[in-house]
């Protein structure tokens, strides 16, 4: 169970999450249902040898499909099975025409097919299985705030996802990021009607992508997104003092779930208010 950020600003809400970022993944870890979905995968992945056997052991897939963030398609087993078993060396084959990066990703990880001279993922590896169950905690974090907040899923998204933003292309392939620079360097999401390269060199007109090894321009884009964001998408707004309350404090917390109530009537703000 993460927090609730009900009531906060985007910007607190992230403030807050940061500041107990360590405390809620170990706590995420130590729930029941999700400790036992992380020993059953331990337990019984490394038998795993065909898409189809990945399939067939419903406990694994499913918790395989949430690390990769693609709990949404966990039911299009059928497809699944067909993307695991594309050749990537193929063009034409379906795990290189479809554009969502999650399938790439999940291709790539379970190595069912590899392409000439590519090492074999071995599922009996301890490091192998700690990386796969790193993203799905991860995954479930992440995804327990974007439920609350869009825009803090945003962030979060991005914030995984900056380290591998090589290229446009990149971007292009995942819609969150495509939206959180679309609404960052104020262009209209109408542009993802038009032809990729034709996108990707739009975007390469308002922001050198070569800035994102530079964590300032990350803090920098991040903020421009959630001030934008929250002007155009309300997410709700508290009075500060209580949430600084709560981020002042958070450092002396003990350890474990932390429960955090807040009982203020409603404060609206305008648009216009965020920039004063």
């Amino acid at each position: 169970m993460v927090l609730s950020i009900s009531g906060l600003n985007s910007q607190l809400a992230l403030k807050l999450i940061d500041s107990t970022r360590e405390r809620q993944l170990e706590s995420l870890q130590s729930e029941p249902q999700h400790a036992r979905a992380a020993e059953r995968f331990r337990e019984r992945i490394a038998s795993i040898t065909s898409p189809k056997e990945l399939i067939e052991d419903y406990e694994v897939y499913s918790f395989v499909m949430r690390a990769f963030d693609l709990e949404d398609q966990i039911f299009g087993k059928g497809m699944i099975r067909k993307v695991l078993e594309s050749d990537p060396t193929d063009d034409a084959s379906l795990v290189n025409r479809l554009t969502d990066s999650r399938f790439g990703e999940l291709h790539a990880a379970l190595g069912f097919t590899t392409g000439a001279g590519a090492q074999v993922p071995d599922f009996s590896s301890a490091a192998w299985q700690d990386e796969v169950v790193g993203r799905y905690f991860d995954q479930v974090y992440e995804n327990g705030y974007a439920d609350q907040n869009e825009i803090v899923g945003g962030v979060l998204e991005f914030r995984q996802q900056a380290g591998d933003i090589n290229s446009w292309y990149d971007v292009l392939k995942n819609k969150t990021l495509t939206e959180f620079f679309q609404t960052a360097l104020n262009l209209p999401s109408a542009m993802s009607g038009l032809e990729v390269d034709k996108q990707a060199e739009i975007l390469a007109e308002r922001f050198d992508i070569g800035k994102l090894a530079d964590p300032d321009e990350r803090e920098k884009l991040i903020g421009r997104y959630v001030a934008i964001s929250e002007a155009l998408n309300p997410q709700g707004f508290s009075a500060t003092s209580a949430a600084l309350s709560v981020l002042q404090s958070s450092s002396s917390l003990s350890s474990g779930i932390i429960e955090v109530t807040w009982d203020i009537a409603p404060v609206s703000f305008s648009g216009y208010s965020l920039y004063r």
